[in-house]
């Protein structure tokens, strides 16, 4: 017969994977948006590629997974239970921005989560490491938007200047090859920020059950997060493709290839910087940069400030959600 920690433990994992599964299949838009849109790639080919790398990348590293699960919430403060409510927050406002097709964070859903949990267990934000959460959180929100639209801006205006005497038709059989590779580094990106959300999530909740002595993820964690998050992506969701990859902005594979590049190259950036960032966030805004490149008004401001909203609220409404959720445990 099993223990009730331990069985509490099973229940995180299964709603941690679970949560992964949603977080591909929300986010499988970051990596294939631009590449489904400029026809450079087909639906299946783009999801399958997009699958597997997720998957490759879900290994590059633990860092991330240390500031989710260790940097922001103490575990020993908290008990299992503040984790499933967490969980079950951040996966019920993924199904709901799915629904209506808006390509807001799973991260800082996430995250809103286990802050609102913690804070309404515990009747007290001292649980609440706030440095941790400025530097690795606040800090990434305000800063990863703003640095992928101005890198897929600069990015795109470089690549013009390269490319201003070369015919239209040579431009674009270039970049549709080029494209595949860009989108390729983003879906990799994608897997080695994102996948370690829910890596640290169920490490966190092995220490808060005693499991684990110390924050290290076991291997078998890494392998679940990454098979869940690839099988996630494999169905990926084609209203938010529509949203980010057509609505938005119209794109040529040449767009398609510098917003990829510069938001992968972001993204890996805020990987070694150890924070969790919003992946949906800055291809977002890349694309916006790209777009405004040419003239501002290529943007489409009201399907942006759609998103926009979308983004400053998930964190507080997620937590919000977690709170009026862990009064049932306290």
């Amino acid at each position: 017969m099993l223990n009730s920690a331990v069985l509490i433990t099973i229940i995180i994992v299964i709603l941690a994977i679970s949560f992964d599964f949603l977080n591909g299949f929300h986010d499988s838009a970051n990596a294939i948006a631009t590449s489904v849109s400029t026809r450079v790639l087909s639906m299946k080919s783009a999801v399958i590629m997009s699958a597997i790398l997720n998957f490759l990348g879900a290994f590059m590293s633990d860092k991330v997974a240390k500031t989710v699960g260790d940097g922001i919430i103490d575990p020993s403060k908290i008990v299992p239970s503040v984790i499933i409510v967490a969980l079950i927050a951040a996966i019920i406002w993924n199904l709901i921005t799915w629904y209506l097709g808006i390509p807001s964070s799973s991260s800082h859903a996430l995250i809103g989560g286990l802050i609102g949990a913690a804070v309404m267990y515990k009747t007290s934000f001292g649980v609440v490491n706030w440095i941790g959460f400025f530097n690795k959180i606040v800090l990434w929100l305000f800063l990863s938007p703003v640095i992928g639209f101005v890198v897929g801006y600069i990015f795109m205006i470089l690549i013009e200047w390269l490319f201003h005497r070369s015919k239209p038709a040579f431009v674009s059989r270039v970049f549709s090859k080029a494209q595949i590779v860009s989108a390729m580094l983003m879906a990799l990106n994608h897997g080695g920020n994102d996948a370690q959300k829910s890596m640290g999530v169920i490490t966190m909740a092995l220490m808060s059950s005693g499991l684990l002595s110390s924050f290290t993820v076991p291997a078998w964690v890494k392998a679940a997060c990454a098979i869940a998050m690839a099988f996630g992506t494999s169905f990926g969701g084609y209203r938010i493709i529509k949203t980010m990859g057509m609505n938005m902005a119209k794109l040529a594979p040449v767009n398609g290839f510098a917003a990829e590049t510069g938001a992968a190259a972001v993204i890996f950036s805020a990987t070694m910087f150890h924070a969790p960032v919003s992946t949906t966030q800055i291809i977002s805004t890349s694309i916006m940069g790209v777009a405004a490149s040419k003239r501002i008004s290529s943007v489409r401001w009201m399907v942006a400030k759609d998103i926009l909203i979308a983004w400053i609220i998930t964190m507080p409404v997620c937590a919000g959600i977690a709170a009026l959720l862990a009064l049932f445990i306290r």
